[in-house]
């Protein structure tokens, strides 16, 4: 074999990265459930003052500090041997409900992590792995990470990029949130318009449920119902506006669904699709963003397809020449790009 030795020594270099990047995932999830994060973000403080602060082990406490701070996850003064957090850490890993919170993509990679041998036995029978056949941890961590991209853009960009929307859901709609899972862009749209109705439909019954949860928990009850429904037979009809979000490309009939979607719209209705961002071409999206939805939809997206009827998997960097041919495929007339931003694709589609 001719190898090139600064090939390989680059190459190295990746995998050192990524390997540190796998087994760091694990420390981070833990830290998550303990809640490690918020207490160093409220001051900071030595191994031993933040184990009491936390009520945690401190010999493991040192060596999980000692992880974080290897990896920029937390910032470490030799000076004083304290441990603290930078504003810009304490955003993305203490606060919840910040734009930018990124805890949540760790539930889903741990749930990927499960998966491992059922994907195995899927890649070689060619047969499908469900969305409800993965761990819990996929559930509550896709709601916590899509969250705060929705929080951010949903009511302040995407809708009012749709054309004449927003004056309706402001005067008063009805609107379907298809594939809404635990509800948050559901919730996050009656919060916004209190004088439009919203109905949630997922085929996830514990979705569901945790959903009707959430609505209750912010008093939206009354103007805020889900149900256990598919896409291709979701009830109502002479809706305003029909949402969908992060989840055509899962779907396994999504052309039957898009034909769904348009007899239950008013004939001036609006869908609104969200997917991940991505260009048509392959070559144009071996990048880091295209990285991370090439990976989850390998486990989650694709196979969540081929479990279900027709199987047509999109995966999650369909493109949006791909969506245009399945939504017109649907019978839709009317499609274009409303709004984008670094990890979403947001489009309008119109009979």
């Amino acid at each position: 074999m001719a190898i090139d030795e600064g090939k390989l020594n680059a190459f190295m270099e990746r995998f050192v990265q990524d390997i540190g990047a796998v087994l760091h995932a694990a420390t981070v999830s833990a830290g998550d459930q303990l809640g490690l994060y918020k207490a160093i973000a409220k001051g900071a403080g030595t191994v031993e003052q933040l184990a009491k602060r936390t009520e945690t082990d401190t010999r493991y406490l040192r060596e999980w500090l000692a992880a974080q701070a290897a990896s920029g996850y937390v910032e470490y003064d030799p000076a004083t041997a304290r441990y603290s957090m930078t504003e810009e850490q304490a955003f993305a890993l203490a606060e919840e409900g910040s734009p930018a919170f990124v805890l949540g993509a760790f539930q889903i990679a741990t749930a990927q992590y499960k998966a491992i041998p059922k994907m195995v036995q899927a890649m070689r029978t060619g047969l499908g792995l469900g969305w409800h056949e993965h761990d819990p941890a996929l559930f509550q961590g896709t709601e916590r990470f899509f969250r705060p991209g929705y929080a951010a853009n949903l009511v302040s960009q995407w809708l009012p990029a749709l054309d004449g929307i927003e004056a309706r859901l402001r005067s008063g709609a009805r609107v379907a949130d298809v594939g809404c899972g635990h509800g948050a862009s559901t919730v996050l749209m009656a919060q916004a318009y209190p004088k439009s109705t919203f109905v949630g439909y997922d085929y996830h019954g514990p979705s569901i449920e945790r959903a009707r949860a959430q609505a209750k928990a912010a008093n939206l009850d009354a103007r805020v119902t889900f149900e256990v429904a598919s896409a291709k037979n979701f009830p109502g009809s002479a809706y305003d506006l029909v949402t969908v979000f992060d989840c055509l490309h899962d779907m396994g009939d999504p052309v039957g669904a898009a034909e769904h979607v348009k007899a239950s719209l008013k004939p001036d209705g609006t869908w609104m699709i969200v997917e991940p961002f991505a260009n048509d071409r392959l070559e144009d999206n071996l990048n880091p963003v295209g990285r991370v939805f090439y990976a989850a939809s390998t486990f989650i997206c694709t196979p969540a397809s081929r479990a279900q009827e027709v199987g047509l998997c999109l995966g999650a960097q369909a493109g949006e020449a791909r969506m245009r041919e399945v939504v017109t495929a649907g019978g839709f007339r009317q499609f274009r790009r409303a709004a984008q931003t670094p990890f979403n694709l947001v489009y309008e589609a119109r009979p």
